[in-house]
Formats: structure tokens, C-alpha cells, sequence
């Protein structure tokens, strides 16, 4: 393992992508604790504290939130950008269009998604400063600032934020390695590490939490991480012959090899979709304060660790996970090509039956996935509910962990054996997931 470090410098390009990468993050800690102008940070943090709904989002945006810093709101819009534009191009013909045409219709999409970027994150930032004016602790208010000069600094201040945040992570995509927003909630999660550890501690040595609890918590993240990686590298071959043929003297082809269908070809993109879903009514009601039903099925029906909370949650993970293996992966190209080449799987007709068979199984070794990763999403959440354990190690932060980090080690991978090294596994490939 070792000297598959040490090969890793040793190419210059995946060197510098990676150093890349690594500064980028150093770019995004620092502003994570830039603040914003006329928020007291440590009262706005004392009055959140232990507050379910703005811990998760605080967990996204890597701590900015509850300091009220200038990446307060994080990546999450352009997260939410990107479902709206994916979820009408299921419905809307111009958007359909644009997405089979390729790579001009897909820098036009991104350009779409950086527009309606804007106008989420300047409507979050118009609320979340509407929520910070209304903030009153034991030495008064928590902005120290005119209402009318504050609204309109902070909405710039925020929205310049995230637009700036959404810039990072695709210049790690283009530039450095791993899919950049992804790495962009990933670095974020992994920064409350120290601080959710150091919590823990505190919590032992005072008495609050028994040794056995932590204890269990530690085998908890332990049988996430294993689980994760099992399902994530779970595959179903699907057997596929091409015939011989002989063309002159040299026969050709005549082999038998195998389709591989991903347990979780969608990797943790459902996992993040659905968590910017769940934040939707937080987001409505620090824009409509004083709307009464909004605030009842925040407090009632998505309170995180609720029973109502869970099953939604689940089931929009559920669906991500099928919706986003629908773009990703697509039955008819795959009979296409496999015919164009001779290709055929036993007992399964060329062309459209063989795009049935395989949206049969796809759909077949999805379902289980999604249950899993729901499962796994939920589960340790009721945990931290019940015993006040830190935000970071429920399921959903574990998750998208570990899913990022497979990720980016199958395309450092992918560099080292296209330049002969040795990777990371002797044994077998790290197989990760396009996005």
C-alpha cells in the first residue's frame, strides 16, 4: 500500500490533479470560517445547538451554517438545482432534447443550472437572514446590524458563497480528480470529524454517555463502512457471446464475457438528492416565518428520527436511486451496441429484447440496493435521536463518506494502471460509478 502512495507522485499528472484537488479544499476551510458581516457567531451557535434540523444542514455546509460564515449554505442549492432541472427534463421536450444532444446539450443544461443556482441560493440567503434577524439570545439580538443593511448583505454575501463554492467543485471535476461537488460535501462532512470525536470524548469523561454506547457507536460506523463497500462493489454479470468471424486468414471475436449491472450504479447521489428534499420545508419556513403550517409539518411530520421523517426520507432515496439509474444507465444503448457488434446474451434475442432482459434486472438489483442504503441512511439516525449522539456519525454522513472516497480511489486507479502501476487492490479492481 505503501509503495502505491509512492507511485502516485511519481505520475506527474495525477501528482499535480491531486495537489489540486487538496488546495481547493484548503480554499473551501478557509472560507468556512470567514464570517458574515453583523452576526455574533458564538451566540448563533450557542442558540442552535441541539437544534436536529440545522445540525443536518450545518453537517452539509461543513460547520458555515451555525457560524454564519459566507459558505453558510453551502452546496445545497446547486444541488437543488440540478433535481429541478433533471426531474422536469423527465417531462419538459426542450430539456429532452438538450440531453440527447450530447455535449453542447449538456453545457447548456450546466449553464441552466448555474441560473436557477442563483435564484435558490439568493431565496435561501433572503430567508436564513429573515431566521438570523429573528434570533434573540440572553444579550440581545444576534445580528448587530440595521434590518435594511443587513437583508441585502447578507442575500450577496451568501449567494456570492455558494456560486463561488459551486466554481470549486467544478474546477475539481475538470481539473483535479473525483467529481468536485460530491468531494465539496464530502471535505465538509470529514472537517466535523475532529469535533464530533473530541464531543464524544467530553461526553465519556463527564459521565453523559456510558463506555458501552461508545463502544457500540465504533462497531456501528464499523459495520456501515464494511457494508457500504460490500453493496457498492455488488454486481450482477449479465453473460454475453460474440460470435466468431474470419475475415481473410484471422478468425476474430468468438468470445465470452459478461455485462456488469451495478447493485448501486447511482452511487450517493440519492443519498445526497434526498437529503436536499428533506431540507425544502426548513428552507420555506425561514422564508415564511410566520406561516404557522409550514412550521407544524416541520415540527410534526419532518422532525429528523421521527417515524413520518424515516419513511419519507427512505422512500425518496428509494426513488432517487431508480430515477438517477434511468440517466445513467440506458438498456436500449447497451442492446444497440452489443448488436452493431455481433453480441448477444444466451437465450435472449438481439435489439429490444435484449434491453428488456436487462431493465429487468437492473430493476431487480436495484430495488434491494436502494432498501439497503435507506436502511443504512435511516437506521443510525434513530440512534443519534434517542442518545444525542453527534450528527456525523449517522448513516447519511457515513455514507456519503465512504461512497465519495470509493469513488475517487477507482479514478486514481484508473490513472495508475493506465501508466503500468500497481493500484490499490492486487487482488480485483476497485469498480466505481459514473456520475
Amino acid at each position: 500500500m505503501f509503495g502505491t502512495f509512492q507511485s502516485i507522485f511519481k505520475v506527474e499528472e495525477l501528482r499535480k490533479r491531486i495537489l489540486f484537488t487538496l488546495a481547493i479544499f484548503v480554499v473551501y476551510r478557509i472560507g468556512g470560517h470567514i464570517p458574515t458581516p453583523g452576526v455574533d457567531g458564538s451566540m448563533l451557535q450557542q442558540l442552535l445547538a441541539g437544534d436536529t434540523i440545522f445540525g443536518l444542514l450545518d453537517l452539509f455546509a461543513g460547520g458555515a451554517f451555525r457560524k454564519a460564515t459566507i459558505f453558510a449554505l453551502g452546496i445545497m442549492p446547486y444541488i437543488s438545482a440540478s433535481i429541478m432541472l433533471q426531474l422536469l427534463g423527465a417531462v419538459v421536450p426542450y430539456l429532452q432534447r438538450l440531453q440527447k444532444e450530447g455535449e453542447e446539450g449538456r453545457r447548456k443544461i450546466t449553464q441552466y443550472t448555474r441560473y436557477l443556482t442563483v435564484l435558490i441560493s439568493a431565496l435561501q440567503a433572503f430567508g436564513t437572514a429573515q431566521f438570523l434577524s429573528s434570533l434573540e439570545g440572553p444579550a440581545g439580538s444576534v445580528v448587530h446590524m440595521p434590518y435594511a443593511q443587513f437583508v441585502p448583505i447578507t442575500m450577496l454575501t451568501f449567494t456570492c458563497g455558494t456560486i463561488f463554492i459551486m466554481w470549486l467543485g467544478e474546477q475539481i471535476t475538470e481539473r483535479g480528480i473525483g467529481n468536485g461537488i460530491s468531494l465539496i460535501i464530502f471535505i465538509g462532512i470529514v472537517a466535523r470529524f475532529p469535533d464530533a470525536v473530541i464531543e464524544e470524548v467530553q461526553y465519556l469523561f463527564a459521565g453523559t454517555r456510558s463506555f458501552f454506547l461508545e463502544v457500540v457507536l465504533v462497531a456501528l460506523m464499523l459495520f456501515v463502512i464494511a457494508a457500504v463497500i460490500l453493496v457498492t462493489r455488488g454486481q450482477r454479470k449479465v453473460p454475453v457471446q460474440y460470435p466468431k468471424r474470419i475475415i481473410g486468414r484471422k478468425v476474430y471475436g468468438g468470445a465470452t464475457t459478461h455485462l456488469p449491472l451495478s447493485v448501486n450504479s447511482a452511487g450517493v447521489i440519492p443519498i445526497i438528492f434526498a437529503q436536499s428534499i428533506m431540507f425544502l420545508p426548513a428552507t420555506l419556513q425561514q422564508l415564511f416565518p410566520n406561516a404557522d403550517w409550514i412550521s407544524n409539518i416541520v415540527t410534526d411530520w419532518l422532525s429528523p428520527g421521527g417515524f413520518s421523517y424515516s419513511v419519507i426520507y427512505g422512500l425518496i432515496i428509494v426513488f432517487f436511486a431508480y430515477f438517477y439509474t434511468a440517466i445513467v444507465f440506458n438498456p436500449v444503448d447497451i442492446a444497440d451496441n452489443m448488436r452493431k457488434n455481433g453480441g448477444f446474451v444466451p437465450g435472449i434475442r438481439p435489439g429490444k429484447k435484449t434491453a428488456e432482459h436487462i431493465e429487468r434486472i437492473l430493476t431487480r438489483i436495484t430495488l434491494p440496493g436502494a432498501i439497503f442504503f435507506a436502511s443504512i441512511a435511516i437506521l443510525p439516525w434513530l440512534l443519534i435521536s434517542r442518545a444525542g449522539v453527534s450528527y456525523f456519525f449517522g448513516g447519511t454522513g457515513l455514507l456519503i463518506v465512504v461512497g465519495v472516497a470509493l469513488d475517487t480511489l477507482q479514478q486514481i486507479e484508473s490513472h495508475l494502471l493506465m501508466r503500468h502501476y500497481e493500484g490499490f487492490m492486487k487482488k480485483g479492481k476497485i469498480r466505481g460509478r459514473s456520475y
